[in-house]
Protein backbone atom coordinates (compact mmCIF):
# COMPACT_ATOMS: atom_id res chain seq x y z
CA UNK A 1 0.00 0.00 0.00
CA UNK A 2 1.18 3.61 -0.77
CA UNK A 3 0.85 6.00 1.90
CA UNK A 4 0.46 10.33 1.69
CA UNK A 5 3.10 10.09 4.85
CA UNK A 6 5.15 7.63 5.58
CA UNK A 7 8.47 7.88 7.81
CA UNK A 8 11.13 4.57 7.90
CA UNK A 9 12.88 4.30 11.58
CA UNK A 10 13.09 8.43 11.76
CA UNK A 11 15.07 9.41 14.71
CA UNK A 12 16.03 12.64 16.21
CA UNK A 13 18.70 13.23 18.69
CA UNK A 14 19.42 17.00 20.43
CA UNK A 15 22.23 16.94 22.71
CA UNK A 16 22.88 13.54 23.18
CA UNK A 17 19.07 12.81 23.86
CA UNK A 18 17.09 10.56 21.49
CA UNK A 19 13.39 12.29 21.78
CA UNK A 20 12.49 10.58 18.51
CA UNK A 21 12.65 6.82 18.20
CA UNK A 22 12.82 5.04 15.23
CA UNK A 23 9.32 6.18 14.45
CA UNK A 24 7.30 4.56 11.44
CA UNK A 25 3.92 6.18 10.97
CA UNK A 26 2.29 5.57 7.52
CA UNK A 27 -0.54 7.66 6.81
CA UNK A 28 -3.11 6.68 4.45
CA UNK A 29 -5.08 9.00 1.71
CA UNK A 30 -8.03 10.24 2.64
CA UNK A 31 -7.91 9.64 5.57
CA UNK A 32 -7.82 11.44 9.55
CA UNK A 33 -4.89 10.03 11.10
CA UNK A 34 -4.91 11.30 15.14
CA UNK A 35 -1.29 11.48 16.68
CA UNK A 36 -1.86 10.95 20.07
CA UNK A 37 0.62 11.33 23.29
CA UNK A 38 1.29 13.02 26.95
CA UNK A 39 2.85 16.33 25.92
CA UNK A 40 6.71 15.82 26.04
CA UNK A 41 6.16 12.65 23.79
CA UNK A 42 7.55 13.61 20.37
CA UNK A 43 4.56 14.42 18.23
CA UNK A 44 5.53 18.11 17.33
CA UNK A 45 9.10 16.81 16.91
CA UNK A 46 8.00 14.17 14.07
CA UNK A 47 5.70 16.85 12.58
CA UNK A 48 8.69 19.35 12.03
CA UNK A 49 10.77 16.61 10.48
CA UNK A 50 7.69 16.03 8.11
CA UNK A 51 7.51 19.31 7.05
CA UNK A 52 11.45 19.71 7.13
CA UNK A 53 11.58 22.32 9.06
CA UNK A 54 14.24 19.61 11.24
CA UNK A 55 16.26 17.49 9.84
CA UNK A 56 15.99 13.81 10.72
CA UNK A 57 19.36 12.59 12.79
CA UNK A 58 18.30 9.14 11.20
CA UNK A 59 15.20 7.72 8.97
CA UNK A 60 13.31 8.86 6.23
CA UNK A 61 10.51 10.58 5.54
CA UNK A 62 8.34 10.46 2.45
CA UNK A 63 5.37 12.41 1.23
CA UNK A 64 3.69 11.29 -1.85
CA UNK A 65 5.86 8.52 -2.48
CA UNK A 66 8.82 10.47 -2.52
CA UNK A 67 11.85 11.30 -0.13
CA UNK A 68 11.93 14.54 1.73
CA UNK A 69 15.57 16.43 0.58
CA UNK A 70 16.33 19.73 1.17
CA UNK A 71 15.04 20.43 -2.29
CA UNK A 72 11.37 19.14 -2.05
CA UNK A 73 9.38 22.09 -2.73
CA UNK A 74 7.55 20.90 -4.96
CA UNK A 75 5.78 18.27 -2.68
CA UNK A 76 5.97 20.88 0.16
CA UNK A 77 3.70 22.97 -1.97
CA UNK A 78 1.03 20.11 -1.17
CA UNK A 79 0.74 20.55 2.57
CA UNK A 80 -0.44 22.99 4.49
CA UNK A 81 0.38 22.89 8.71
CA UNK A 82 0.55 24.94 11.80
CA UNK A 83 3.31 23.94 14.58
CA UNK A 84 2.76 25.01 17.76
CA UNK A 85 1.33 28.15 17.88
CA UNK A 86 0.93 30.07 14.63
CA UNK A 87 2.78 33.48 14.33
CA UNK A 88 1.56 36.35 12.21
CA UNK A 89 2.00 40.19 11.14
CA UNK A 90 0.15 41.74 14.33
CA UNK A 91 -0.20 44.99 12.62
CA UNK A 92 -1.58 43.98 9.97
CA UNK A 93 -5.32 42.53 9.76
CA UNK A 94 -6.88 38.78 9.50
CA UNK A 95 -7.21 39.08 5.85
CA UNK A 96 -4.26 40.89 4.99
CA UNK A 97 -2.15 37.81 6.56
CA UNK A 98 -3.64 35.77 4.43
CA UNK A 99 -3.06 37.82 1.28
CA UNK A 100 1.04 37.67 2.09
CA UNK A 101 0.14 33.78 2.66
CA UNK A 102 -0.91 33.92 -0.77
CA UNK A 103 1.54 36.07 -2.41
CA UNK A 104 4.33 33.87 -0.55
CA UNK A 105 3.07 30.64 -1.94
CA UNK A 106 2.26 32.04 -5.49
CA UNK A 107 -1.02 31.08 -5.20
CA UNK A 108 -3.25 33.49 -7.12
CA UNK A 109 -7.31 31.76 -6.53
CA UNK A 110 -9.87 34.41 -6.55
CA UNK A 111 -12.41 33.53 -3.28
CA UNK A 112 -9.84 31.33 -2.01
CA UNK A 113 -9.31 33.89 1.21
CA UNK A 114 -12.88 34.80 1.86
CA UNK A 115 -13.32 31.21 1.89
CA UNK A 116 -10.90 30.50 4.26
CA UNK A 117 -12.45 33.13 6.46
CA UNK A 118 -15.85 32.04 6.46
CA UNK A 119 -15.04 28.48 6.78
CA UNK A 120 -13.16 29.32 10.07
CA UNK A 121 -16.17 32.00 10.80
CA UNK A 122 -13.32 34.60 10.94
CA UNK A 123 -15.53 36.92 8.16
CA UNK A 124 -16.64 39.36 10.93
CA UNK A 125 -13.06 39.92 12.06
CA UNK A 126 -10.88 40.08 8.82
CA UNK A 127 -10.49 43.26 8.94
CA UNK A 128 -9.21 43.74 12.40
CA UNK A 129 -5.52 43.75 13.49
CA UNK A 130 -4.19 40.38 14.44
CA UNK A 131 -2.95 42.08 17.75
CA UNK A 132 -6.67 42.55 19.12
CA UNK A 133 -7.16 38.51 18.07
CA UNK A 134 -8.33 36.58 21.22
CA UNK A 135 -6.15 33.01 21.17
CA UNK A 136 -8.77 31.26 19.93
CA UNK A 137 -9.09 33.18 17.07
CA UNK A 138 -5.48 33.36 16.34
CA UNK A 139 -5.71 29.44 16.37
CA UNK A 140 -8.55 29.66 13.82
CA UNK A 141 -6.34 31.82 11.88
CA UNK A 142 -3.82 29.57 11.73
CA UNK A 143 -6.19 26.63 10.16
CA UNK A 144 -7.69 28.80 7.57
CA UNK A 145 -3.93 30.02 6.86
CA UNK A 146 -3.35 26.10 6.40
CA UNK A 147 -6.26 25.18 4.52
CA UNK A 148 -6.06 28.21 2.05
CA UNK A 149 -4.30 27.04 -1.00
CA UNK A 150 -6.10 24.25 -1.04
CA UNK A 151 -3.39 21.61 0.33
CA UNK A 152 -3.68 17.94 -0.25
CA UNK A 153 -2.41 16.80 3.20
CA UNK A 154 -2.68 19.32 6.57
CA UNK A 155 -0.12 18.52 9.34
CA UNK A 156 -1.68 20.33 12.17
CA UNK A 157 -0.18 20.09 15.58
CA UNK A 158 -2.49 20.50 18.87
CA UNK A 159 -5.32 22.50 16.39
CA UNK A 160 -7.75 22.79 19.27
CA UNK A 161 -5.60 24.85 21.09
CA UNK A 162 -7.10 28.42 22.99
CA UNK A 163 -10.95 26.81 21.70
CA UNK A 164 -13.68 26.79 23.34
CA UNK A 165 -15.43 23.63 23.13
CA UNK A 166 -18.25 25.48 20.32
CA UNK A 167 -15.07 26.11 19.11
CA UNK A 168 -13.69 22.63 19.33
CA UNK A 169 -17.22 21.21 17.96
CA UNK A 170 -17.03 23.67 14.79
CA UNK A 171 -13.49 22.66 13.87
CA UNK A 172 -14.33 19.16 14.03
CA UNK A 173 -16.94 19.07 11.97
CA UNK A 174 -14.86 21.07 9.37
CA UNK A 175 -11.85 18.36 9.72
CA UNK A 176 -14.57 16.08 8.72
CA UNK A 177 -16.14 18.24 6.05
CA UNK A 178 -12.52 18.56 4.51
CA UNK A 179 -11.63 14.92 4.61
CA UNK A 180 -14.85 14.03 2.87
CA UNK A 181 -16.20 16.43 0.51
CA UNK A 182 -12.82 18.11 -0.44
CA UNK A 183 -10.72 14.57 0.06
CA UNK A 184 -7.98 16.16 2.12
CA UNK A 185 -5.80 13.93 3.95
CA UNK A 186 -4.97 15.04 7.75
CA UNK A 187 -2.61 13.80 10.40
CA UNK A 188 -3.81 15.51 13.49
CA UNK A 189 -1.80 15.77 16.78
CA UNK A 190 -3.09 15.94 20.50
CA UNK A 191 -3.34 15.11 23.93
CA UNK A 192 -7.07 15.56 24.11
CA UNK A 193 -8.10 12.27 23.29
CA UNK A 194 -12.19 12.70 23.34
CA UNK A 195 -11.55 15.30 19.97
CA UNK A 196 -9.42 12.77 18.08
CA UNK A 197 -11.95 9.67 19.05
CA UNK A 198 -14.75 11.43 17.16
CA UNK A 199 -12.65 11.72 13.81
CA UNK A 200 -10.35 10.26 13.58
CA UNK A 201 -9.85 6.77 10.98
CA UNK A 202 -6.64 5.45 12.52
CA UNK A 203 -4.22 6.74 15.44
CA UNK A 204 -0.69 6.60 16.49
CA UNK A 205 0.27 6.55 20.13
CA UNK A 206 3.77 7.72 20.81
CA UNK A 207 5.01 7.81 24.35
CA UNK A 208 8.93 9.50 25.50
CA UNK A 209 9.49 9.43 21.90
CA UNK A 210 8.56 5.77 20.54
CA UNK A 211 5.61 5.17 18.47
CA UNK A 212 3.86 2.84 20.77
CA UNK A 213 1.03 1.64 18.55
CA UNK A 214 -0.84 2.46 15.23
CA UNK A 215 -3.54 0.75 15.11
CA UNK A 216 -7.30 1.96 13.08
CA UNK A 217 -10.50 3.38 15.24
CA UNK A 218 -12.42 0.09 14.04
CA UNK A 219 -9.94 -1.90 15.63
CA UNK A 220 -10.65 -0.55 19.32
CA UNK A 221 -13.99 -0.74 18.79
CA UNK A 222 -14.11 -4.18 18.11
CA UNK A 223 -12.01 -4.99 20.44
CA UNK A 224 -14.52 -3.33 22.93
CA UNK A 225 -13.00 -4.73 25.80
CA UNK A 226 -15.52 -4.93 28.62
CA UNK A 227 -15.21 -4.85 32.54
CA UNK A 228 -16.65 -4.33 35.81
CA UNK A 229 -15.46 -0.60 37.37
CA UNK A 230 -15.45 -0.63 41.05
CA UNK A 231 -15.48 2.77 43.37
CA UNK A 232 -15.08 2.94 46.95
CA UNK A 233 -13.34 4.48 49.87
CA UNK A 234 -11.05 2.04 50.73
CA UNK A 235 -9.70 0.37 47.89
CA UNK A 236 -7.23 -1.54 49.75
CA UNK A 237 -9.84 -3.61 51.36
CA UNK A 238 -11.92 -4.03 48.57
CA UNK A 239 -9.12 -5.50 46.91
CA UNK A 240 -8.48 -7.80 49.36
CA UNK A 241 -11.76 -8.87 49.39
CA UNK A 242 -11.46 -9.51 45.40
CA UNK A 243 -8.32 -11.70 45.50
CA UNK A 244 -8.55 -13.63 49.01
CA UNK A 245 -12.69 -13.99 49.41
CA UNK A 246 -13.42 -14.34 45.74
CA UNK A 247 -10.42 -15.57 44.06
CA UNK A 248 -10.53 -12.91 41.52
CA UNK A 249 -7.09 -12.61 39.57
CA UNK A 250 -7.85 -10.38 36.47
CA UNK A 251 -8.63 -7.06 38.00
CA UNK A 252 -6.21 -4.03 38.15
CA UNK A 253 -6.14 -0.87 40.74
CA UNK A 254 -6.81 2.34 38.54
CA UNK A 255 -6.48 4.63 41.54
CA UNK A 256 -7.10 5.04 44.79
CA UNK A 257 -10.83 5.26 44.38
CA UNK A 258 -11.26 2.61 41.48
CA UNK A 259 -10.17 -0.89 40.50
CA UNK A 260 -11.24 -2.78 37.53
CA UNK A 261 -12.46 -6.68 36.77
CA UNK A 262 -11.95 -7.73 33.76
CA UNK A 263 -13.56 -11.29 34.41
CA UNK A 264 -16.86 -10.77 32.97
CA UNK A 265 -18.24 -13.85 34.43
CA UNK A 266 -18.09 -12.12 37.57
CA UNK A 267 -21.72 -11.02 38.93
CA UNK A 268 -21.96 -7.57 40.35
CA UNK A 269 -24.39 -9.06 42.74
CA UNK A 270 -22.36 -11.00 44.25
CA UNK A 271 -19.31 -8.82 44.96
CA UNK A 272 -21.99 -6.46 46.19
CA UNK A 273 -22.71 -9.42 48.54
CA UNK A 274 -18.78 -10.34 49.16
CA UNK A 275 -17.97 -6.49 49.83
CA UNK A 276 -20.93 -6.45 52.36
CA UNK A 277 -20.13 -9.38 54.26
CA UNK A 278 -16.81 -8.09 54.96
CA UNK A 279 -17.72 -4.83 55.72
CA UNK A 280 -16.27 -2.77 52.47
CA UNK A 281 -18.73 -0.05 51.52
CA UNK A 282 -18.62 0.10 47.88
CA UNK A 283 -20.15 3.68 46.08
CA UNK A 284 -20.40 2.02 43.09
CA UNK A 285 -20.33 -1.13 41.03
CA UNK A 286 -21.32 -1.24 37.04
CA UNK A 287 -20.30 -3.18 34.10
CA UNK A 288 -18.60 -0.64 31.12
CA UNK A 289 -16.21 -1.04 28.21
CA UNK A 290 -13.07 0.69 27.14
CA UNK A 291 -12.57 3.78 24.98
CA UNK A 292 -9.78 5.08 23.68
CA UNK A 293 -8.84 7.05 26.81
CA UNK A 294 -8.65 3.93 28.64
CA UNK A 295 -6.41 1.64 25.49
CA UNK A 296 -4.30 4.97 25.57
CA UNK A 297 -3.73 4.66 28.72
CA UNK A 298 -2.92 0.97 28.96
CA UNK A 299 -0.70 1.60 26.22
CA UNK A 300 1.36 4.26 28.27
CA UNK A 301 0.91 2.53 31.84
CA UNK A 302 -0.79 5.49 32.77
CA UNK A 303 1.91 7.71 32.24
CA UNK A 304 0.63 11.61 30.85
CA UNK A 305 -2.75 10.84 32.88
CA UNK A 306 -2.52 14.48 34.38
CA UNK A 307 -2.37 15.80 31.05
CA UNK A 308 -5.37 14.73 29.69
CA UNK A 309 -8.87 15.90 28.80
Amino acid sequence: MSYILETNDLTKIIDGKEIVKKVNIHVKKGEIYGFLGPNGAGKTSVLKMALNLWKPTKGVVELFGKPLTPKSYEVLRRVGSIIEFPVFYDHLSGRENLNLHCEYMGYYHAGSVEKSLEMLELTGAADKPVRTYSLGMKQRLGIARAILTGPELLLLDEPTNGLDPAGMKHLRDLFKRLCTEYGVTMMISSHILSEVENIADTIGIINRGTLVKEISMKEISEMNTAYIEITADDMKAAAYVLADKLGIQQFKIVDDRTARIYDTSVKTSDLSKAFAQNGVEIDAVGRKSENLEDYFLKLTEGEGKSCLN
